[in-house]
């Protein structure tokens, strides 16, 4: 049976920690910017203590209001400055890997995917020292993006064993307008991470798998056999179990 991350924001942790102990749940924990100022490092070994049975665990980076490919250089500096702060946590829990956003909107950048591929390589290349360091691979999740050419640039052009892409299926109901075939055959070989929640493709209503209008199915017919990080992002408790089961049945059926 396999056992995916569970997406869970750190200021909720401590809501579910006798459900999360109690099924031994490895976990995606997604540090918010309030929570990256609240912290320190007592709270932090004090989660690291919570987390006993030794989870896999990954990280969902803070993305309100930053942008990793900003043109202004000051905004780029804040947006470091944040996605250091989850490597200084990372240093401590050891994640298998961190998602962040690309920052990539075809509107804010005039449709310039080079503007945006040149900028957000100062980014990402400092931050590629300390993922090599920590052996911490680095997850581009797709948002808004209606295409996987821009994140297939980036990958190219990065070529880090350290870099690769987050899948999410629910940004890509809403918001592709190509085929779930040509997603998984342009970044295949850059995925090491899927986030699995669904819509009816007019909300990111973060639902179980199966009950919106995702086609899972087909995903799991498309992807390779091997070593993914799952990740279930959706929102209730209920939910989650929903589609650990949905995933288990998915993954027998490969």
């Amino acid at each position: 049976m396999i056992k995916p991350h569970i997406h869970i924001p750190y200021n909720k942790f401590y809501e579910y920690v006798d459900i999360i102990q109690e099924e031994k749940l490895n976990l995606e924990i997604y540090f918010d910017a309030n929570s990256l100022d609240e912290l320190d490092n007592k709270e932090i070994y004090n989660l690291k203590k919570a987390l006993y049975y030794e989870p896999s665990l990954s990280f969902h980076a803070p993305f309100m209001d930053l942008s990793p490919g900003a043109i202004d250089r000051k905004i780029r500096d804040v947006t470091l400055e944040r996605f250091n702060q989850i490597f200084d946590i990372a240093e401590i829990l050891m994640p298998q890997s961190i998602v962040f956003h690309s920052g990539y909107e075809k509107w804010k950048y005039d449709f310039k995917v080079n503007l945006w591929l040149e900028k957000s390589l100062f980014t990402w290349e400092k931050l590629l020292k300390r993922a090599e360091k920590l052996k911490v691979k680095i997850a581009i999740e797709n948002i808004f993006e209606e295409e996987p050419y821009n994140l297939k640039a980036l990958m190219e052009e990065v070529s880090s064993p350290f870099l690769g892409i987050c899948f999410d299926t629910g940004h890509f109901n809403l918001f592709s307008s190509k085929s779930l075939e040509e997603w998984i055959n342009t970044l295949g070989a850059f995925i090491v991470e899927f986030h699995l929640h669904d819509n009816n493709g007019k909300a990111d209503e973060h639902k179980a798998m199966g009950r919106g209008s995702f086609n899972f199915k087909k995903l799991f017919s498309l992807i390779e056999k091997k070593n993914y990080i799952y990740t279930i992002e959706a929102h209730s408790a209920e939910e989650v179990f929903c589609s650990l089961e949905i995933l288990n049945n998915l993954i027998k059926l490969k």
